[in-house]
């Protein structure tokens, strides 16, 4: 009695996913390659810059100095991630000019910043072909952002607590 029901959802999800295999299979081995390529940059980035930031917060400061730290470490680190974000898009778009997806470098990476951030409010869009992965790309965005987001949540942790102790770590 389920069985038949089950099927015939199976068979209305596989049908969408294979309503053009082609194009769906390219924008997928594409896309999925990217992402994983991007969250493996983010991750080395955010670890790189933590480490960093382990060696600043863990330095003794003088309490007149601390609101100067808090600004330096947290700015610093905001606009690192901004740049790994920007670095990221800029692989999109290169990808995009290699698939002949968009005319040019400029629009190629206008249209990956807006993907990435679903902004979206542009006039630009991928050759009919590879439109799917535009939607891969702000999937990924979404990816990286929450990673950011979770990086930038604990620097601000590790400031206020080196701040809270007066700049001294045990």
């Amino acid at each position: 009695m389920w069985l038949p029901t089950l099927l015939a959802n199976y068979q209305i999800i596989l049908g969408f996913l294979v309503a053009d295999p082609m194009n769906w299979r390219a924008d997928w081995a594409w896309g999925l390659p990217l992402i994983v390529l991007n969250v493996i940059i983010h991750a080395l980035g955010l670890g790189l810059i933590s480490q960093k930031v382990v060696r600043v917060t863990s330095a003794t400061i003088a309490r007149h100095l601390i609101i100067y730290k808090f600004v330096l470490v947290v700015g610093s680190a905001t606009l690192l991630g901004t740049i790994l974000h920007g670095i990221e898009a800029a692989i999109w778009a290169a990808a995009y000019r290699l698939l002949g997806a968009l005319p040019d470098n400029k629009s190629a990476m206008l249209y990956s910043l807006n993907a990435m951030t679903s902004y979206g409010h542009t006039d630009l869009a991928l050759a009919r072909h590879w439109q799917l992965m535009g939607a891969i790309e702000a999937l990924n965005g979404w990816l990286l952002f929450g990673l950011t987001t979770a990086f930038l949540f604990g620097v601000l942790e590790r400031v206020w607590s080196s701040l809270g102790r007066g700049g001294h770590h045990k």
